[in-house]
């Protein structure tokens, strides 16, 4: 595989570069803190080293305030928690109940998800009412996000994009979670007649669809069929139920990989892997039991990060799609250590950090199960690392106190042309997301527990 694993990397190792991706963590919030305006909307991708927003979707503020969330859940430095718990009762009620986005589980379990963690975790001092609050807006986002359904000729159904009721994302997978702390706090939605429908189900549903729309297995369903790929969108025929076509927003082509997507993928299915582990037999009975949830979980989960480890460079840094146009004119471009600064094509080291999360993940999770299971949960485990330990670092980790982003080289809309290019760069580069710089804390997050022997980082964790 063209990502080089470093075996003997572990936990520990990272601790030194964690320390320090934090101080530098703390120092961005705090400039993003003191300079930005709510009015302007809500802070996407920097421009310059500075944090801007674009109207598109408002999908990122929980990423902003749920960073302060995690910094002060390693340096227990009270200044941070403050920000996120001030600025989620201020700022976050609208995503709550936002019925026109599929972003529910990255908003809100990022910050009310996290708060009620902590709480549990006594890192905050018990409170009825705010855990009450806490547990309200969970659950009326589970509930809301589940009320975007879509039913489908196969019987199933999915959570519709943005883009509306014809539009499954894959971005969705890892943004189910709110469904699940939803299901957890027993909550369900109330549809017409005072019918109610399961979360749960939803949940089963909707994965089981990407799972079988969103992931490609080899098996010959269209001439780019290779195992492990995914497409950003599956469309869907609204007057049958009947899936028509693969499509992309933000990657090159239906045809290619777009490998953000690929990496909510990995990070989405290894997630509810674990999730699974916390439900009954009799839960998930009506929807075919354990084994066979447990098995289409993880043959997505498989395929889509085998496939990452074959399509990223040496360091585990991916291109931004595997099958942009530019990537011609790099000859062998996987053999080598990922360059920013290429004439060709974007790295994505947003993807990267979601990625290593799902990693890590699912190579714990295979590691429980033992055997032949054990050895490659080994290996997932230890590239997982190894992707870590390259945003962790320069080219990737921002050390310059003038930029307001950690983690740089991320890319959000290639076809838009949204990305900032540098004057002498021909591609876009040097530049960091709200997503990006969230989910590489939350990497962190979770290396840093483990190497220090805590507790575990889940977000089923904020339920007791």
């Amino acid at each position: 595989m063209p990502i080089k694993i470093d075996q003997k990397l572990t936990s520990k190792k990272l601790l030194p570069a964690l320390g320090q991706l934090f101080e530098l963590s703390g120092q961005k919030i705090e400039a993003i803190e003191r300079r930005w305006n709510p009015a302007k909307g809500t802070p996407v991708f920097t421009e310059k080293g500075r944090y801007s927003s674009r109207g598109w979707t408002e999908w990122t503020q929980g990423f902003q305030f749920g960073s302060a969330v995690l910094q002060y859940d390693v340096t227990g430095e009270s200044r941070f928690l403050e920000i996120g718990r001030t600025a989620t009762v201020n700022q976050m009620a609208s995503h709550v109940s936002h019925i026109g986005v599929h972003d529910h589980g990255f908003n809100n379990v990022s910050t009310y998800g996290n708060l009620l963690r902590l709480m549990n975790e006594g890192a905050i001092e018990e409170n009825e009412f705010e855990r009450a609050f806490y547990e309200l807006a969970l659950k009326v986002s589970g509930a809301t996000q589940a009320a975007r359904w879509t039913q489908i000729a196969d019987g199933g159904g999915y959570i519709y994009s943005f883009n509306g009721p014809h539009s499954l994302f894959i971005d969705t997978i890892r943004s189910l979670r709110v469904l699940a702390v939803a299901h957890k706090l027993g909550h369900v939605l109330m549809g017409e007649m005072d019918q109610p429908i399961s979360l749960l189900e939803r949940l089963v549903q909707h994965a089981t669809s990407t799972a079988a729309y969103g992931v490609y297995y080899g098996d010959g369903r269209d001439a780019y069929d290779v195992r492990g790929r995914t497409a950003h969108e599956s469309v869907f025929n609204l007057n049958d139920g009947n899936y028509r076509c693969p499509n992309s927003q933000q990657g090159y082509s239906p045809f290619s990989t777009w490998t953000r997507g690929l990496a909510w993928a990995i990070c989405g299915y290894a997630e509810q892997l674990e999730f699974l582990g916390t439900l009954s037999n009799a839960e998930l009975k009506p929807y075919g039991g354990r084994a066979k949830l447990v098995r289409l979980f993880r043959k997505a989960a498989e395929a889509t990060a085998d496939f990452y480890l074959e399509h990223s460079c040496r360091d585990g840094i991916p291109m931004w799609d595997t099958g942009a146009p530019g990537l011609a004119e790099m000859k062998d471009h996987l053999s080598h250590d990922s360059d920013p600064y290429n004439a060709h094509e974007p790295v994505d080291s947003s993807a990267a950090a979601i990625a290593a999360q799902g990693l890590i993940r699912l190579g714990r999770y295979f590691e429980s199960l033992g055997g032949a299971d054990k050895r490659k949960g080994k290996q997932y485990y230890q590239a997982g690392l190894t992707v870590a330990r390259s945003l962790f670092a320069e080219p990737y980790l921002s050390t310059d106190a003038k930029h307001e982003g950690l983690i740089l080289h991320s890319i959000y809309h290639r076809p838009n042309g949204w990305d900032y290019t540098p004057p002498g760069q021909s591609i876009p580069c040097g530049e960091s997301s709200m997503w990006g710089d969230y989910h590489a804390r939350e990497l962190a997050l979770m290396i840093w527990r483990e190497g220090k022997r805590l507790q575990p980082y889940r977000f089923f964790d904020c339920i007791q």
